[in-house]
């Protein structure tokens, strides 16, 4: 077993490892490390993520929790990344995401096209699903709710710091009908921590920019987050976060400011509302 820096991944594969001994073998930490052997503190750093194991230690482990060798096999092949500074993974794993964001102090974030997903309504996603038509029927059901539940860090009782940036284009862009667009527009009015709408008047520049978020954690290295349809990418590489850092600098000079950013929003909601109440001429 070899310390080194915990990152995001290590973090999220550990806890798995953690779900995978509670699950299967039903002992503590400390009765776990004694049936193998190990000092308790072993047990401890793997499934925080914050030590390398050994390839002889996942087998002991995995092995203690009955999986086979199939499932140490594919185990192995993410793990071997586990404590890379820059992890690619597959588009639809929000472990490691969700786990980033429960435990980050700040998040920063910004959308160009939609409304960000910790601020999301059910309704909301469910139609992102349903209009994106990549999702199968059976899954939408399941996205939603995963979607939701990760927004439980913004209700408990030591939330992160959250500055969401929302590009005027996800406001645009129609989600859904008028009435759930009202409603989305007032989750962002009343329920977000610090929200900057980029206008359109800014220019092309920030249109181009793909969805990303920043993490700072109390006790773990700044995080990069950054997602395309093709995966999603983690990185505690120095380079990125100076980067993402330089980024939200240079969105902040282009944004409102909070007044004014809720003051658009107000807007859009009233815009909505005068439309809702007018008479429909097609039913004369």
């Amino acid at each position: 077993m070899t310390a080194i820096t915990s990152t995001a991944y290590s973090r999220d594969l550990g806890d798995e490892l953690r779900r995978l001994r509670e699950k299967f073998s039903g002992l503590t930490g400390h009765a776990f490390a004694e049936q193998l052997g190990w000092d308790p503190s072993k047990v401890s750093n793997i499934e925080k993520g914050k030590a390398r194991a050994s390839e002889i230690d996942l087998v002991q482990y995995l092995m203690m929790c009955g999986r086979d060798t199939d499932h140490f096999e594919a185990f192995r092949a993410r793990y071997r990344y586990a404590f890379d500074p820059y992890v690619v993974t597959v588009p639809d794993n929000l472990r490691t995401l969700a786990l980033a964001e429960a435990q980050a102090q700040r998040i920063t974030t910004y959308d160009v096209h939609t409304v960000p997903g910790l601020v999301q309504l059910p309704e909301y996603a469910r139609a992102l699903f349903v209009d994106g038509g990549r999702v199968a029927a059976d899954d939408i059901d399941k996205g939603v709710r995963l979607r939701t539940e990760r927004q439980a860090v913004l209700r408990r009782h030591n939330p992160p710091e959250c500055r969401f940036y929302v590009h005027e284009l996800a406001l645009r862009l129609k989600v859904g009908d008028a009435r759930l667009m009202e409603e989305q527009y007032l989750r962002l009015l009343f329920h977000t921590h610090v929200l900057r709408i980029v206008p359109i008047s800014a220019g092309t520049a920030p249109m181009r920019q793909s969805a990303r978020m920043l993490f700072s954690f109390e006790k773990h290295a700044p995080l990069a987050y950054g997602e395309t349809a093709l995966g999603q990418v983690f990185s505690h590489d120095g380079a990125s976060i100076r980067d993402s850092r330089e980024f939200f600098q240079w969105l902040d000079a282009r944004a409102l400011d909070e007044g004014q950013s809720r003051s658009l929003l107000a807007n859009y909601v009233s815009g909505l509302r005068e439309d809702l109440d007018e008479p429909r001429t097609d039913l004369a």
